[in-house]
């Protein structure tokens, strides 16, 4: 199949966005949310169809030191992050936000969480991947503790844990890009969506692999699947191709509609696992199969050149 015979020029393209990932991460860095860093989060929406321009309400709060950023939502809502708040200090928050009364405001949302409760989370999200990673790589490497040859089952891990680590990193690098230019945050919700990734790329990935030692199984000696190890993994895909493209257009659809009509925070979850989605079922399909047929052939050529060393010997 032409996956196979042009893998090295999706090889590329990975390698190309999760650079620019990396570069995006390393220059810009996560734009963490009042979930990872500790804050007050307050959304508003003024019922005048004037509301107040942006640079009047930093005007207005700046006697409040808040250390607030405030981005509009909406053509009438403003959403204002700051430092973790009391109570009393959002009365007088909400006073100026209402001129003491005389302009009618919303409350839409107002979140607080501490710094302390913050670290944990995100600790705890860090550790929450990590787990999910292994724990997925430990199960594939017992699913095909079976498959020796013509390349080990453990490989078959090795290759899950490069495709997975490419679902992550490059919705991280979009999110890092989006941080920087339009203010994305990055939560608790995006952990979820990451998760949500990491398990449905694996669906796919192993949707592809169980193919793969299904056509092993049905080979007629070890010789010959050594030879055509390359020729059974195309088919495999070309077997699993149409399902696994399906599988992900069914979510995509809905995560788009609801990008679209959905509220601040379900937007940045479902954009989220859109471009996790997408980049998973590429992996599965582009990545992680094609580099089964590069490993095997890796150890091709290093038989190849032992036994040469053996007859000069």
């Amino acid at each position: 199949m032409f996956v196979v015979k042009y893998r090295k020029l999706f090889y590329a393209l990975s390698a190309i966005l999760v650079i620019a990932s990396l570069y995006a991460m390393s220059i810009w860095g996560l734009n963490p949310g009042i979930d990872f860093k500790g804050g007050s989060i307050f959304e508003i929406e003024y019922a005048s169809s004037t509301p107040p321009i942006q640079s009047e309400l930093v005007s207005k709060l700046s006697i409040l030191n808040l250390k607030e950023s405030i981005r509009q939502t909406g053509t009438n809502g403003y959403i204002i992050r700051m430092r973790a708040i009391s109570q009393e200090e959002k009365t007088v928050l909400t006073n100026i936000l209402t001129s003491n009364g005389t302009v009618k405001v919303i409350e839409k949302r107002f979140d607080s969480i501490g710094p302390v409760l913050g670290t944990e989370a995100l600790r705890k999200s860090i550790t929450s991947i990590i787990l999910v990673i292994l724990a997925i790589v430990l199960f594939i490497s017992y699913a095909f503790r079976h498959v020796s040859k013509p390349i080990s089952s453990w490989k078959y891990g090795l290759v899950a844990i490069i495709a997975l680590i490419h679902d992550v990193i490059i919705p991280a690098g979009a999110f890092s890009i989006l941080g920087h230019f339009k203010g994305y945050e990055v939560d608790t919700l995006f952990v979820t969506a990451l998760l949500v990734v990491l398990g449905f790329s694996v669906h796919d990935t192993i949707v592809v692999f169980d193919r793969v030692r299904e056509n092993l199984s049905h080979g007629a000696d070890n010789t010959k699947m050594h030879k055509e190890f390359d020729q059974i993994v195309g088919e495999s895909i070309g077997q699993t191709f149409t399902r696994s493209i399906n599988t992900s257009l069914t979510p995509l659809l809905a995560l788009i509609v609801l990008y679209f009509v959905g509220g601040t925070s379900t937007q940045h979850f479902s954009l989220a696992l859109i471009i996790g989605i997408v980049a998973g079922t590429y992996s599965s399909v582009f990545l992680g199969s094609p580099l089964l047929v590069t490993i095997w052939k890796w150890q091709e050529k290093r038989k190849m050149k032992e036994k040469g060393k053996n007859m000069i010997k």
